[in-house]
């Protein structure tokens, strides 16, 4: 059975080369199927010689003064993530040589052991491909407009920015039209 796509747009990347008619983004309360995403990124190119996945997913935070979290409720600003997304995308297959991407990520109410976010990068090469994808989870983790408050027994509570997701994020330089900044709470 093939997957079922939600996506804000579909992209055709002609200018290099490239004719990817899957959806790169998708924003969804759904869980998504990693093998199955996999495999749909891979039949469209049979010039891809890499896959590199990378599958974020709800932890318990030990350091937590409100208490073990139960869940963490993720909200977002539609169609202006999908467009942050869209142009990290963009700047992620210019600098690696990136033949595909899929970002799925979720949104709503997750419990701990939930999957949040999945990015499949796809090159010629696995070097590009690690590094696309290490690049794209660094510009979302700080820069895709996504809020995250954590639920607990003991209340709810906005989770603020990390001074280690904006160093991470340093490395890369700007991304042209993109100003840096952390977005982790309203």
């Amino acid at each position: 059975m093939a997957p079922r796509w939600r996506s804000s747009r579909l992209l055709q990347v002609a200018e290099m080369g490239i004719d990817q008619t899957l959806p790169r983004v998708s924003i969804q309360t759904a869980d998504f199927d990693v093998s199955a995403e996999v495999a749909a990124l891979r039949a469209q190119d049979d010039q891809i010689g890499a896959v590199v996945s990378f599958i974020g997913t709800v932890r318990e935070w030990l350091d937590n003064p409100q208490g073990q979290p139960s869940a963490l409720e993720l909200e977002h600003y539609p169609g202006m993530t999908e467009s942050s997304i869209e142009a990290m995308i963009d700047e992620a297959c210019r600098r690696f040589d990136l033949r595909a991407v899929r970002v799925i990520h979720r949104v709503g109410l997750l419990p701990v052991g939930s999957q949040i976010v999945l990015v499949v990068t796809a090159s010629g090469h696995r070097g590009q491909a690690f590094s696309g994808c290490e690049f794209l989870m660094d510009w979302l983790k700080t820069q895709a407009p996504f809020w995250k408050k954590e639920i607990s027994a003991e209340g709810k509570r906005w989770v603020e920015a990390k001074a280690s997701d904006d160093e991470a994020l340093a490395r890369w330089g700007t991304l042209p039209g993109v100003q840096s900044g952390n977005v982790s709470s309203p």
